[in-house]
């Protein structure tokens, strides 16, 4: 027998209570932005180590011991004022040209090569480690998985609902409400996380002793390299913010970061 309105409404309710039910109370650090975190913290650590141990057996490891000894040293000083408990941190230099760097649960590190000709020195690679510890102090992967669980059982149980009701439009149903979800919802809340993680970022640098004035200096240099490489996606379809508006965001929590500097002695 297929369930009426009444009977798919219902599982639907009792997919937000579920949701409801189970989020941890997550506050994300510095910012104070309450988040919905379904996944436990021993499960996203867990997966952080895997994925850490994987990188190292796939991806080769610098020889350059100044680079890797920069790394480090950077890496120790964003790690002291980091909000990141039970974190065994490890900082290592991935031999790639792509201009990237990465932080997985339980504080494991990850820097590109060829990210340090655009980082340029210790205040420069300080913005991006900080911004990269940020995501992890924030549980921004946990949360992405957490929001995608509730989201696809939503959509799965609205599309059974559309295939009920006529089975020739399931299939359509389901196509469109996966794009509105990415466009409306998905990548926005990147977006988002982004954003948060630089100013996140942004107070754990210039608590570490790095001039915040270099965070703005970097993503400028940043926006270059994007330019030159003729990066057109349009704002909606983008998993990070335009490099504008970054620092349009970052200029305007200057004073804020400031503030928190504490300059090495």
């Amino acid at each position: 027998m297929k369930p009426g309105v009444w009977g798919w409404n219902r599982r639907l309710g009792m997919v937000f209570l579920a949701a409801a039910g189970l989020a941890g109370c997550i506050t994300a650090p510095e910012t104070g932005r309450r988040q919905l975190v379904l996944v436990g913290a021993q499960e996203e650590l867990r997966l952080g180590l895997q994925a850490f141990s994987q990188m190292k057996q796939e991806v080769p490891i610098s020889r350059d011991q100044a680079a890797t000894a920069l790394v480090e040293k950077v890496g120790r000083r964003i790690a002291a004022v980091a909000n990141l408990p039970g974190a065994e941190w490890e900082f290592v230099l991935f031999e790639s040209q792509e201009a990237n760097a990465f932080c997985l649960p339980g504080g494991k590190v990850g820097v590109y090569t060829g990210l340090l000709p655009i980082a340029r020195d210790e205040a420069g690679l300080a913005t991006v480690i900080g911004h990269e510890v940020a995501h992890a102090a924030a549980h921004h992967g946990a949360e992405r998985m957490s929001r995608a669980m509730i989201t696809q059982g939503i959509g799965n149980a609205a599309t059974a609902y559309v295939g009920s009701k006529d089975p020739r439009y399931e299939k359509t149903f389901g196509s469109l409400y996966g794009i509105g979800l990415q466009i409306g919802e998905t990548l926005p809340h990147s977006r988002k996380q982004e954003a948060e993680a630089d100013e996140i970022g942004l107070l754990w640098m210039a608590r570490a002793g790095y001039d915040p004035e270099a965070a703005v200096a970097f993503w400028q240099r940043f926006a270059d390299y994007n330019r030159d490489k003729g990066s057109q996606t349009p704002r909606f379809l983008r998993t990070h913010p335009l490099d504008q508006d970054r620092i349009a965001n970052l200029q305007r929590l200057m004073p804020k970061a400031k503030a928190a500097f504490r300059p090495v002695s």
